[in-house]
């Protein structure tokens, strides 16, 4: 059974920085792309940010600059460093992954917490 799981969100004043993990875990024999989106209260789910296999990275306008999604395949792991945090970067943060298994498919993450205070 494939799993994601997100951990490193939490509150921080404008300005400031977190940083966000994604691993996942069970029989796993290859992860193409993986990807960070976002979920505002009442708005869509957006992508934030992918990375391929091979390192290529997508952003989105919104925040190009100021965040950097990086992986390592061996801990078969996704990051996303979140710099010059502003309030409109406030939502509930999901990792995907295209995962090759058992069982392939998009697999999500339960979601992680940030909110951006002014």
């Amino acid at each position: 059974q494939v799993q994601l799981v997100e951990s490193g969100g939490g509150l921080v004043q404008a300005g400031g920085s977190l940083r966000l993990s994604c691993a996942a875990s069970g029989t796993i024999l290859r992860i193409e792309t993986m990807a960070w989106h976002r979920q505002a209260p009442g708005k869509q789910r957006d992508l934030v940010a992918s990375i391929t296999s091979g390192s290529a990275t997508t952003y989105a306008d919104s925040v190009k600059g100021r965040f950097i999604i990086s992986r390592d395949k061996f801990k078969n792991a996704v990051y996303l460093q979140m710099n010059s945090l502003k309030p409109e970067d406030t939502a509930v943060y999901y990792c995907n992954a295209d995962i090759r298994s058992s069982v392939s498919g998009i697999f999500w993450g339960q979601g992680t917490q940030v909110t951006v205070s002014s």
